[in-house]
């Protein structure tokens, strides 16, 4: 198991321990609306960056030093695993990932060959490598992640995104067992992938389920949520704490908690102290700001931040971000001054 970040909010948070003050990070932090990610990007494509340590330092560390948030997330796309073995896909700008050959049938499932992280994306293992050494002693906490199997799984037999999830919900009811045969074989291959990550130094593991929601409950009970809850409890992880997200799963956020993660990150559908009261006191809970809201002018955003900070109540166990993750158009001031906002609000004091 890696060391902890020295006096890290976000760890201690995750573990439910009384903290100094809220810990917050964002996700897509990493890219998108910061200056130093765009001109990165003039230069190089997506997967240019996630296979050169130096440019997956640089663009992991900008938020850091730009925003000051408690968390780095490393910079990659879920689809890195899959690309790593072979898979023929693109990251298209305004699309995300594009499958050439999508994953249908069994005979497609079988060129889905194991992943071996040292030989296939040493350059992200050694990017972790050095982002530990950069952090060291800042009490920032390194966060590695995957896609949880069901949203790997849609891109893959979609192609690309899609709204309805036509061909995943076909394959699910019409052919099952290739479903289960595909859903097994992309949770080692993630399990693999994470252990990994957690070896070469990351301190927690966020599994993203951004497409869970698209299921009925029924659904995610019978063909996702056992292979996320494979990954969130497996020894591989040697106990290093987990984030469940997933978006617009407020009408089976019980079933999200049962799938397993030290946090449940929760979406801005849902107000934080109804999550804590489906969930359980006994996990940590993250979110839940909508994105859009900042791109409002400061003083809403820092209401509408002030009053999710009133929902948490103070309880131990609260990450301040997003219900998802950070639009392009969003201003960095507006990031900046969130953060100290979070920061700046005190805690009550235990009794």
């Amino acid at each position: 198991m890696t060391e902890p970040a020295a006096g890290s909010r976000l760890l201690d948070a995750l573990r439910r321990r009384r903290v100094d003050c809220t810990p917050v990070w964002f996700m897509r932090q990493a890219g998108r609306a910061l200056p130093g990610y765009r001109r990165i990007r003039e230069r190089y494509r997506l997967l240019d960056i996630c296979a050169d340590a130096d440019l997956t330092t640089q663009v992991t560390l900008e938020p850091v030093h730009a925003l000051g948030v408690d968390g780095a997330i490393l910079f990659a796309d879920i689809t890195t695993p899959l690309i790593a073995v072979g898979l023929e896909i693109d990251i298209v700008e305004g699309v995300g990932p594009v499958v050439e050959r999508p994953i249908r049938t069994s005979e497609d499932i079988a060129r889905i060959r194991a992943l071996d992280p040292q030989a296939d994306m040493p350059a992200q293992l050694q990017a972790i490598g050095m982002l530990r050494s950069e952090l060291s002693g800042s009490g920032v906490a390194l966060i590695g992640f995957a896609g949880a199997p069901f949203t790997v799984a849609s891109y893959l037999i979609e192609g690309r995104a899609t709204r309805d999830f036509l061909n995943t919900k076909r394959l699910m009811h019409e052919a099952p067992e290739v479903w289960h045969q595909l859903l097994d074989r992309l949770t080692g291959l993630l399990e693999n992938y994470l252990k990994a990550q957690v070896a070469a130094g990351v301190q927690v593991v966020q599994l993203f389920d951004s497409w869970a929601g698209a299921l009925a409950p029924r659904d995610y009970r019978r063909f996702a949520l056992p292979y996320s809850r494979r990954l969130l409890t497996s020894p591989a992880l040697d106990d290093t704490p987990t984030i469940h997200f997933s978006t617009g799963t407020a009408g089976f956020l019980e079933l999200i908690r049962e799938a397993g993660g030290t946090a449940v990150s929760v979406d801005w559908r849902i107000s934080l102290d109804s999550a804590w009261a489906r969930v359980g006191q006994d996990v940590a809970l993250q979110g839940n700001l909508d994105p859009l809201v900042l791109l409002a002018p400061f003083p809403t955003v820092r209401s509408e931040a002030m009053a999710i900070l009133d929902a948490a109540r103070g309880r131990p166990g609260h990450i301040f971000n997003l219900g998802h993750g950070v639009h392009p158009a969003t201003p960095v001031e507006t990031l900046r001054q969130l953060v100290d906002a979070v920061h700046e609000r005190p805690l009550p004091v235990a009794a």
